[in-house]
């Protein structure tokens, strides 16, 4: 077990570095070979010559490529140094930038909004893992019933309705109309924990309705091809409740392609739920990406890119782990 932790590990550090070097390559080389100077990129919209210079000088883009991948990647682990004669700015590892625009570095605007993310992410997680999975076994068995076409036909909605359908009529309904939670907008979780679920339970709801349908349909799914293999039969016929046969025998293999799309689900909610932040004005990670994007700020994108990449990675490693406790059937020798 600990031979397939390590391997594990080490296949995501070496992910992490190929993605370090894509980025790299995009938001450094791409430019460079279109033809302007890339630091016109990194200054921002509409940058004056003198800006375009101090940047140029800022970020070393007049070294070879490796050595600019090198104080790239350096400046993750060790933080950074931007230096233009007197004018010097530091940035704390990890370094994933420095926003030229703003006058900040990345990280520390990045750790400003994610505990926006963070807590959307959980509580949204949380609520949709329990009701997909929940709905999927009591329609899997109860196939063909009155229960299960129900469950479908609420599931096949919300497949397609997008989130900012769904959030714009949650929020008409909630704040406006009934006046449930008027003004909704961000508290954080430790200055006041009730108003806090109670201002993101909308967002957590339109999140869910969509995730919480496809888990749905996946669990169905996985749960009849499970109840129809021969142990299952075998465990029924031995004289096993079917409490035991569903929870012990079946549930947990049935599982294993569920914890896998949930750990690249939440791996992408945390690199930013972008609509969902979008639709309540919630400022996370999401809507960082989005007004750097509007701003040219090219530094911040690339530090977003960094991060949500690092958070589906992360994932990745999390679920393989979890295979061996979820179904024995892959447990590793």
């Amino acid at each position: 077990m600990a031979g397939f932790v390590i391997r594990r590990v080490l296949g995501g550090v070496v992910i992490l570095w190929l993605v370090s070097v894509v980025t790299f390559l995009l938001f450094f080389l791409v430019p460079r070979a279109l033809g302007p100077n890339p630091a016109v990129l990194f200054a921002g919209r509409s940058p004056s010559p003198a800006a375009v210079a101090a940047v140029t000088e800022k970020l070393g883009l007049d070294d070879p490529l490796r050595t600019q991948y090198w104080n790239f990647l350096k400046g993750i682990f060790v933080g950074r140094h931007y230096d233009a004669g007197p004018d010097v700015d530091h940035c704390p590892a990890p370094c994933l930038g420095y926003s030229f625009k703003n006058s900040l570095p990345v990280w520390e605007q990045i750790t400003h909004a994610l505990p926006v993310t963070l807590s959307l992410t959980a509580g949204a997680a949380a609520i949709f893992l329990v009701a997909g999975v929940a709905i999927g076994v009591v329609s899997a068995l109860r196939r063909g019933g009155p229960v299960d076409r129900a469950s479908m036909t609420v599931a096949l909605a919300g497949v397609s309705l997008p989130v900012y359908f769904t959030g714009l009529v949650l929020l008409l309904l909630l704040s406006y109309e009934w006046r449930v939670i008027p003004n909704i907008h961000y508290v954080p979780l430790l200055d006041n924990p009730l108003q806090w679920a109670r201002n993101l339970l909308p967002a957590w709801l339109a999140i869910a309705f969509l995730y919480s349908a496809m888990y749905a349909r996946l669990t169905r799914a996985s749960m009849l091809d499970v109840l129809g293999e021969d142990y299952i039969r075998t465990a029924r016929a031995k004289g096993l409740p079917e409490r035991t046969v569903v929870g012990k025998h079946a549930l947990r293999p049935a599982l294993t392609p569920v914890v896998t799309i949930f750990g690249l689900d939440v791996g992408a909610l945390l690199g930013g739920a972008v609509l969902t932040e979008r639709t309540f004005g919630f400022h996370g990670l999401g809507k960082l990406a989005i007004d750097a994007i509007g701003n040219q700020d090219l530094p911040m994108i690339l530090g977003v890119t960094m991060f949500g990449a690092f958070f589906i990675v992360v994932a990745n490693i999390v679920v393989d782990l979890l295979y061996a406790a979820v179904d024995p059937r892959v447990r590793p020798a």
